[in-house]
């Protein structure tokens, strides 16, 4: 049974969202068991199926606009995400999942359930729309503003296993944002990853991917400093809201769009739905002992559902394990792999 921790009081929804995703989630999967952390007077009046469910109990949640999440984890140890993280470093449960702030989740993930041994720095990595609809990763988006070059390679290794475990792609490409495709391009630090990553024997690296082509070309995980990879992110985001209000003023700028929309209406809804992040489920910290998603902040029940089970197929696949294999292979400790 694949137990899970939910921080039932995070994000902007809270309650309202965690419990009827949850309730959904053991519906859907007989395999999996969870423990809503949070305030169980508010709990379980929405809570209406018991089922595989228990909770653990605190009135104390991190506020989303948090200024100093270092200090914030070490000092509100029962808060909701503190006490969940918690379980999966104590192993009580398998993994975690939250809406609340990233910082803390990214700091706490760090602190807590700790860093696994052969990787010197964590990851925030989603899953981002493609061309094709199948979905591809992007990391770092946030946890590192810097990295030096060998952190890339670290990141692309982790970005291989779960684009194959759980994209399901076999011997997915790699490539490194930069801004241009030739090989020589971007800085110093750009130069040295490339030559990395080049030479690896655990990755399939295709060079370098302009910003341009993020959605387009066929590379499955894009590594990136966490300062870039965060720009790249939130600039495709933008763009694809911009473009749905386009398109909207569009169709209401003419009766013949209008025609035109009661012809198209399933063909755009097919269309939103491919850029729509809450069909994917949440950004995975990639990097610690155990899977931690993090969800969308204004993550509706629907989104936090699949957040649920991206961290099930996650421990399902033993990501975590397998990674530590090919961390293991390429620096040839083989006890971090056991």
């Amino acid at each position: 049974m694949i137990k899970i921790a939910i921080d039932a009081m995070g994000g902007d929804f809270g309650v309202t969202t965690t419990v009827p995703a949850a309730m959904e989630a053991v519906k859907r999967f007989k395999d999996i068991e969870i423990v809503l952390v949070g305030d169980e007077t508010k709990i379980n009046p929405l809570l209406t199926n018991k089922e595989r469910i228990t909770i653990s109990h605190t009135t104390e949640v991190l506020d989303m606009g948090e200024h100093d999440p270092v200090k914030a984890i070490r000092s509100n140890k029962e808060a909701s995400m503190v006490k969940a993280m918690y379980l999966g470093r104590n192993k009580e449960v398998d993994a975690v999942v939250s809406s609340g702030p990233t910082q803390c989740l990214i700091i706490g993930a760090h602190l807590i359930i700790r860093r696994i041994k052969l990787m010197q720095r964590v990851a925030l990595c989603p899953i981002i729309p493609s061309f094709d609809g199948k979905g591809k990763l992007l990391l770092d988006v946030g946890a590192n503003v810097e990295l030096k070059p060998e952190h890339y390679h670290e990141f692309a290794v982790a970005g291989s296993i779960i684009a194959h475990e759980i994209l399901g792609f076999d011997n997915p490409k790699v490539g490194l944002i930069n801004i241009g495709s030739e090989k020589g391009k971007g800085r110093e630090v750009d130069n040295l990853a490339y030559d990395i990553l080049e030479q690896s024997k655990l990755i399939n690296f295709c060079g370098n991917v302009e910003p341009n082509e993020v959605l387009t070309n066929d590379v499955r995980v894009i590594v990136s400093d966490g300062f870039t990879g965060n720009m790249v992110l939130k600039t495709t985001e933008g763009t694809a809201k911009a473009m749905a209000k386009m398109l909207k003023q569009e169709i209401k700028a003419s009766m013949g769009g209008k025609i035109g929309y009661l012809f198209m209406r399933k063909n755009l809804k097919r269309f939103a739905k491919r850029l729509d992040s809450s069909e994917v489920g949440g950004a995975m910290i990639v990097g610690v002992e155990s899977p931690v998603i993090k969800a969308h902040g204004n993550s509706d029940s629907h989104a936090f559902y699949n957040a649920i089970r991206q961290a099930r197929e996650m421990v399902l696949k033993d990501v975590i394990g397998k990674l530590k294999e090919d961390l293991a292979k390429n620096s040839g400790d083989t006890s971090e792999a056991n």
